[in-house]
C-alpha cells in the first residue's frame, strides 16, 4: 500500500482517465497480495516484506531518475524516515496477517483506514470533522468489531494486525501530506520507499536465517518475490497517474473495488469464502466510508452563497 497526495490537476485531460487507471490499480493490489499470500508458505513474513521493499525500491528509484528534471524537494529527510517506519508496519502487519487469514477479510479491517484518517486529522491537523462524520466513523468501527468478532476465534491476535495497518496507513497519510507541502510525491515516496527498505532489511538480517532463506530460494519463489515487489510498484505509478488526472474525492469510491478484486481472489486462488457476519461488517465499513467521502466532497465545494457551508 502507498501514499498518494493530490497533485496539481492538467485540466486537459478528462477526469475518467483518472478513474480508469484507479480501478485498474485496485485491482492489481489483490493480484498483488495473492502472490505474496502464497509465498508465506514458503518464507516468513519478515523476508517476503525486506525482498519485496528492495525490487520496489529499486522500481521507484528507476522512475525518479526518468522524471528528476521535473521533481522538487529532497527524497530523504525526517518526514520520509517516519514515512517509512509507518510502511515497515503496514507491511509486515498485512503479509503477516495474510498468511494465516483470507485476504478480503483482512483487507476489510484494513479499510478502516479512511475513518482513522478522518479522526486522527482532527486531532493533528485540526481538520476538525462534523457530528455526521463522527457519526459515520462510530459505525464503521462497529461494522470492524462485526468483522473481528467471529474471526478471534478461529484466527487469535492475528486479526489486530491489519488494525495495526490501517493505524500506520492513516499516520502515514497525515505524514506525507505535511512532506509534499515542500517536496513533490513520486520525490518523497522514493525517500520512504528506501528507509522502509532499509528497515526491512535490517530485521530480515536480525530475526531470519539468511542461508536458510537462500536455500529455499527456487526460481519460482524468486519470480514470486520479484513479481509481488514489481506489482507493488507500478501499482504505485498508477495511482499516483490517477490522482494527476482526477480529483481525490473522485477517485476515493474506487478504492473499495480492491475489496472486491480481494474477495475474488481469496475465493478462485485460495478458496476462502467469508462468513454472513465478515460481509455485514465490510458493508458497513464501505457504507460508513462512501458517507465520509460523500461529506468531504460537499465540504470542499465552492461556497457558492454568502454564509458558510458547515458540516451538519
Amino acid at each position: 500500500m502507498s501514499v498518494i497526495v493530490q497533485a496539481p490537476l492538467r485540466q486537459s485531460y478528462p477526469p475518467l482517465l483518472g478513474m480508469i487507471t484507479m480501478s485498474l490499480a485496485m485491482l492489481l493490489l489483490p493480484a498483488g497480495d495473492a502472490i505474496t499470500k502464497s509465498l508465506t508458505s514458503a518464507l516468513p513474513p519478515s523476508q517476503i516484506a525486506a525482498v519485496r521493499a528492495l525490487v520496489q525500491a529499486g522500481f521507484l528509484a528507476g522512475a525518479f531518475m526518468l522524471m528528476r528534471h521535473r521533481l522538487s524537494g529532497r527524497p530523504f529527510s525526517i518526514w520520509s524516515f517516519l514515512s517509512g517506519q509507518c510502511v515497515s508496519v503496514i507491511s509486515l502487519s498485512l503479509i503477516t496477517a495474510f498468511k494465516t487469514m483470507p485476504i478480503a477479510t483482512a483487507i476489510a479491517i484494513f479499510f478502516v483506514e479512511p475513518l482513522l484518517l478522518t479522526l486522527l486529522a482532527g486531532f493533528l491537523l485540526g481538520e476538525k470533522p462534523g457530528p455526521h462524520r463522527y457519526a459515520a466513523i462510530g459505525i464503521g468501527m462497529l461494522g470492524v468489531l462485526l468483522i473481528l468478532r467471529p474471526n478471534f476465534a478461529t484466527f487469535g491476535l492475528t486479526v489486530f494486525l491489519p488494525v495495526a495497518a490501517a493505524v500506520a496507513y492513516a499516520l502515514n497519510m497525515i505524514i506525507t501530506r505535511r512532506a509534499t507541502r515542500t517536496a513533490s510525491a513520486l520525490t518523497f515516496q522514493l525517500g520512504s520507499a528506501a528507509y522502509a527498505c532499509i528497515t526491512l532489511v535490517l530485521l530480515m538480517l536480525m530475526t531470519s536465517d539468511l542461508h536458510k532463506m537462500l536455500s529455499r530460494l527456487n526460481p519460482q519463489i524468486a519470480l514470486s518475490l520479484a513479481g509481488a515487489g514489481v506489482l507493488a510498484a507500478a501499482t504505485f505509478l498508477l495511482i499516483a497517474y490517477a490522482f494527476s488526472r482526477a480529483e481525490a474525492s473522485v477517485l476515493a469510491p474506487f478504492q473499495y473495488l480492491e475489496i472486491l478484486g480481494a474477495t475474488f481472489i481469496g475465493l478462485f486462488a485460495f478458496g476462502d469464502v467469508p462468513d454472513e457476519m465478515t460481509v455485514f461488517g465490510t458493508l458497513v465499513i464501505l457504507g460508513s466510508g462512501m458517507y465520509v467521502f460523500h461529506r468531504e466532497r460537499q465540504a470542499n465545494l465552492p461556497v457558492r452563497r454568502s454564509h458558510t457551508r458547515r458540516d451538519r
